[in-house]
Formats: structure tokens, C-alpha cells, sequence
């Protein structure tokens, strides 16, 4: 019999420490392009160029957290029966934890032993392990390291299924996870909806993303003779299938393969040397399948046991999404939804056909334990029965922010209630606004999180003006696009109050190194104590060319310590640069594909890297 209960997952895990006050005017360098997009097929270069983001906003970074675990409770939601027990993360973008194959006693996933954020998601915080629902752009969700609404609703079948919701404020997306495990099922099914409740297209991206334990045997099989590669070059190439990436611990360094599936029943898998493992399955508008390996390099093997102390062998992902790969954005038309039915679950195999040399016996051996499509599909119309099923009492709560926004649209989403209790502080100054009222702010404090949507930046233009207004209209203007009337709003914002968040806000506009560093420094004056604003800083005085060494903290730590070790190369103390990496820091949001470390190690030394400072991912 079905049951969903509330526990806790006690495992030694970081703080995920304050939100950075800074808005996020640009994307990391890191954040993947393709450089060869006249070469590919015409929809998959039109899905190549719309709809990327620019910035993450209205979103700020999660960059406030340590290397340091202590043992503590993390809420969870368990749905188990007869066949599997799945753990969901409410409070972790509804991650799915652990799914235990309860007759074999196997973990289905890559559970990890701790919970470690690190610098891989839109917003910086990251986890590896479980399984990660992905909306809005290339890149893991803003909404990784964030809570959930969750509640239960009944199934068609009688039995709970456990609801998950949010909005998603990149593209202002509803969107829900309903898991669902019936009686008799060996499947953990996942029914997602996308809504658009907007009178304008809506650029969407999906990814369930699926870390599965990898041995020296694990091979991962999917229905396809050819995939993209993408492998950090910035270039897609089309590649056969099989092959040796068929075996992601025979490869070098990290990829990304991006299959080109041909079912009406789009699945994938990773089976181990005696051919069980762990297959999803999904009804056909989830039609992306990829395989992403970190690779046997000594940069690969860091970043797993960085991301997953303890991982031992380590673990790979399967992933499946909307698109053919996480490169492209799909157009979701104004009122419309998307949604589908995805399946998780054991599978076995005979090992001899699993690994052998026929790739088509290989993939039907594997093909015929899962659930056909014809199983799929009525599933899929059962579950669409219940998807506006109003939930019951709330298991966990999420953020405002749906609530602010279906306030303002006086929008109906059955299935999916955001309550107006859930507005907090956060959502004030925006009720504030609505109500037309302008609260004056103190420019010696962080502002706060500025809403950049249409409806948003409409009313900030025709509100009063007051510094914290034209720091506001800047920041929604600039994430507009329209980056020369932004600067106009900050600088009128400093004319009416001299502020370090407008100041700072032009210094990251600057084309020219040498203002931007000026107003760097203008603004740090107002805020020395605003770590990220000293981290920026810095790094603009040495952009400009200068050794800024009075900017310098006492004990440096994390990137600070990087820089300490930049600025005393740039005053030409090279001894004392290196004396810094002698001494050993870390940088717990390193972001993945940053080789700040290793190119600094080449300027001071001629030694091999240590295996503490290489992240090189190719």
C-alpha cells in the first residue's frame, strides 16, 4: 500500500549562507555558448539562439556559503509502497533524494553523503546527487538551493500523490511535479505541467537531470545511433553512437553528449557490469536525451570529490529534456501548458547483451524492462485527470514571490494555489508599490531585489522619484536591454543620494577599466564591509592595471585569497604571490570551467599544479 509521511534527512550538510545584495547584472563567462551555430540543422540553430538569458534577475546569487559541514536535519517527503521508497527534498527545488529498489535493497541513485553547494547553478549553489527538475534557462535552476510548496492530492488510483510547486521568476513560470506511485508499480512516475499564463510567448527549458552511481563497467544506453557532442570547446559536433562514450569511465575529460533519439518512447539508462541499473522513461514531448561525464582527468576526478566527498568510483548523469539539447529554448505559446509523464525505475538485464558488441541488442534488452508506450500513455491521461486537483494541508511552503504575482495578474491556477500568507518581507516593498506607495529606503543599506517583468518596469517608471526608484528603474531597464538609459537612472539615483549600490551597479556598466575601477572604489568607500562589493572591486582595479594593496583584507580567505595572490603579482611580488597557494586556500564557489586557479599556478610556477587547485575540466 501507497503511503507519503514526513521525516528528515540528517547528514553532515554546509549552510547555504545570505543571498549576495548585488543584483546579477551579467552572466558568468562559464555559462555555455556554441560557436559553430551556422553549421546546424535550421530548428536546432533557431532554438540555439532564442531565448537565452542575458542575467538571472529578478533572482540574486547564492554565493554565501562555506566548506564547512556540520551534522543537521534537512525536511523531507517519503512515497513509498511494495517496490520503491522515494525521498524528496522540499526545502532543495524539490529534489529527488534517494530511490530505494526496496526487494534488492539498491539505490537507484547517486545519493550523496553530504550536502555541499558549490558554484554550478544559474544562482551559484549547486548540489550533486538525486535527481534535479531544470525550468528556465541553459544552466541548473535558480530554484536548486530554494523551497518548494508541497502538499498531497489524491491519485486517480486512490492512492497520495505528493505535489510539488513554484513559481519560477527568470521567465514568471508556474510550473508543478506530481509524483506518483501506484500500489503495484516498480515506477516512480513524475507528471510535470509548464504554464503560461501570460498574453505573450515564453522562451521555456526543461532538464530532469539524474546522477547515477558510475563503476569502471557502467555503460548507459539509449535509443539513438548518433548524438551532439559538446565538449567545452564551444563547438556541437554530431558523433556516432556507440562507441566508448557508451562507457563514460573510459573518458579523458568532462562532455556532454546530446542523443538523437528515434521512439515514440524517448528513454535512457545506466546499467552496471551485470546489467541492472537504473532506466527513465517519459511519453514523447520530453524527446532530449544526454549523457554528461566529468571525465578520468585529474580536474574531473577533483571536481566529483569536491562536489561529493566520499564519492568513491564517483557518478554520471542521464538526463532527459524538452529540446534536442540544453543549448535550445522551445516557444511556449501565451495561455497554453505543456506537460508529460516521465518514469523511474530498475531495470535488468542480461549482462552478455547489455555489453556486448551489438548496439541494437544492447538497447532492446534494456528497452524491454521498461513500461511500453502504450502503459505510458494511459498513465499519462489518468494523472492529467487529477493535475487541477486542488491540494490538502501543506507538507512545506515556498516563496512569495508566485503570490505577489498572481496577485498583481489576478491569474487562476488550479492545482498550483500560491497564498497571499505566504507574502513576507521580501514581497513588501512590491505591495508597497502596487498600492502606490514609495518608501523613501536608506541608501547605507543593500536595496532590495528589484522585479524586472513588464508590469514591473512599467510602474517603477511612473512612480516618484526618489534614489532607491531610479536605482530600481536602472536595474529593470538594464535587464530590458537597454543598457545606456539604465546608467542614466543610476547616475540620477547617486545625484539624489550618494549610494554604494547605484555606484556599483555603473562600475560593472563601465566599458572603460579605468572608470570602472574609480567607481569601484567610490562605491566600496560607502560599503567596506560588503564582502562580494570588495571581491568586485578588487578585481577592477586589477583589470585597470593597478596593485590595489590598501584594498586588501588582513587574513584573506576563499577568492579574496586569489586575489591577494593576483595583486601582490601585479606589484611585482612574486615570491609573496606564491606564498598564498603555499599556504592553501580554497574557493568554495569556484565556478565550473573557471581556470583562474590553474592559469595563476602557470604565471607563478613551473611545478605541476597541485591536485587541490585543478578544476581544469578539459
Amino acid at each position: 500500500m501507497t503511503e507519503l509521511r514526513r521525516t528528515s534527512l540528517t547528514l553532515p550538510a554546509a549552510e547555504l549562507g545570505p543571498e549576495n545584495p548585488l543584483p546579477p547584472l551579467v552572466q558568468p563567462e562559464a555559462v555555455a555558448s556554441v560557436s559553430n551555430v551556422d553549421e546546424m540543422p535550421a530548428d536546432l540553430a533557431a532554438g540555439l539562439v532564442y531565448g537565452r538569458l542575458g542575467t538571472v534577475l529578478p533572482c540574486r546569487l547564492q554565493d554565501g556559503y562555506s566548506r564547512e559541514r556540520s551534522v543537521r536535519e534537512l525536511p523531507a517527503l517519503v512515497l513509498e509502497n511494495d517496490h520503491l521508497r522515494a525521498t524528496v527534498l522540499p526545502s532543495l527545488g524539490g529534489r529527488l533524494w534517494s530511490l530505494v529498489h526496496k526487494p534488492s535493497g539498491r539505490e537507484l541513485l547517486y545519493r550523496n553523503p553530504v550536502f555541499q553547494p558549490a558554484n554550478l547553478a544559474l544562482r551559484d549553489a549547486w548540489f550533486a546527487g538525486g535527481v534535479e527538475w531544470n525550468l528556465g534557462s541553459t544552466g541548473h535552476t535558480t530554484l536548486t538551493c530554494a523551497p518548494m510548496f508541497a502538499a498531497a492530492v489524491e491519485g486517480p488510483d486512490g492512492t497520495p500523490v505528493l505535489r510539488l510547486w513554484e513559481w519560477e521568476r527568470t521567465r514568471d513560470l508556474p510550473y508543478q511535479l506530481d509524483f506518483w506511485l501506484p500500489d503495484d508499480s516498480e515506477q516512480l512516475l513524475v507528471g510535470v505541467r509548464i504554464r503560461n499564463p501570460h498574453s505573450h510567448d515564453v522562451p521555456v527549458y526543461w532538464w530532469s537531470n539524474t546522477a547515477v552511481p558510475q563503476t569502471p563497467s557502467t555503460r548507459v544506453l539509449v535509443p539513438a545511433d548518433q548524438a551532439w557532442h559538446y565538449g567545452y570547446s564551444g563547438r556541437l559536433d554530431l558523433v556516432g553512437v556507440p562507441g566508448e562514450l557508451t562507457y563514460p569511465a573510459r573518458g579523458g575529460t568532462a562532455a556532454d553528449y546530446f542523443f538523437d533519439v528515434a521512439s515514440d518512447r524517448p528513454w535512457i539508462a545506466a546499467v552496471d557490469e551485470t546489467g541492472a541499473g537504473l532506466g527513465q522513461a517519459s511519453t514523447a514531448r520530453l524527446r532530449g536525451r544526454k549523457l554528461f561525464r566529468w571525465g578520468e582527468s585529474a580536474g574531473g576526478r577533483h571536481w566529483q570529490e569536491w562536489l561529493a566527498p566520499g564519492a568513491g568510483t564517483g557518478y554520471l548523469e542521464i538526463q532527459a529534456g524538452l529540446a534536442r539539447t540544453q543549448l535550445e529554448h522551445l516557444r511556449l505559446p501565451p495561455g497554453e501548458a505543456w506537460d508529460w509523464l516521465e518514469a523511474y525505475g530498475p531495470v535488468s538485464a542480461d549482462p552478455a547483451a547489455v555489453h556486448g558488441e551489438n548496439w541494437r541488442a544492447a538497447t532492446d534488452a534494456v528497452a524491454a524492462g521498461l513500461p511500453p508506450v502504450a502503459v505510458l500513455e494511459a498513465r499519462h491521461r489518468a494523472w492529467r485527470g487529477i493535475a487541477d486537483a486542488e491540494p490538502g494541508e501543506p507538507l512545506a511552503t515556498g516563496s512569495g514571490w508566485g503570490a505577489l504575482e498572481t496577485l498583481r495578474m489576478v491569474a487562476c491556477l488550479p492545482g498550483t494555489p500560491f497564498p497571499k500568507d505566504t507574502l513576507g518581507p521580501e514581497q513588501q516593498p512590491w505591495l508597497d508599490l502596487l498600492d502606490g506607495e514609495t518608501p523613501p529606503g536608506d541608501p547605507r543599506v543593500p536595496p532590495p531585489s528589484t522585479l524586472v517583468n513588464r508590469y514591473w518596469a512599467e510602474l517603477l517608471e511612473y512612480t516618484t522619484d526618489t534614489w532607491l526608484t531610479w536605482y530600481h528603474r536602472g536595474v529593470a531597464r538594464w535587464a530590458a536591454g537597454d543598457r545606456e538609459a539604465a546608467q542614466e537612472a543610476w547616475r540620477a539615483s547617486v545625484a539624489a543620494a550618494e549610494n554604494a549600490w547605484a555606484l556599483r551597479n555603473l562600475a560593472v556598466a563601465a566599458t572603460d577599466p579605468e572608470e570602472s575601477a574609480r567607481l569601484f572604489r567610490r562605491a566600496l568607500a560607502l560599503a567596506p564591509d560588503v564582502r562580494p562589493l570588495l571581491v568586485e572591486a578588487l578585481s577592477a582595479q586589477l583589470a585597470a592595471g593597478h596593485a590595489p594593496v590598501s584594498l586588501l583584507p588582513g587574513r584573506p580567505e576563499g577568492r579574496l585569497a586569489l586575489l591577494t595572490a593576483h595583486t601582490r603579482l601585479a606589484a611585482g611580488d612574486r615570491a609573496g604571490a606564491k606564498a598564498v597557494f603555499d599556504a592553501g586556500f580554497e574557493i568554495p564557489n569556484i565556478r565550473e570551467g573557471e581556470l583562474s586557479l590553474s592559469d595563476t599556478w602557470e604565471a607563478l610556477s613551473a611545478d605541476p599544479l597541485p591536485s587541490a587547485y585543478d578544476f581544469r575540466m578539459k
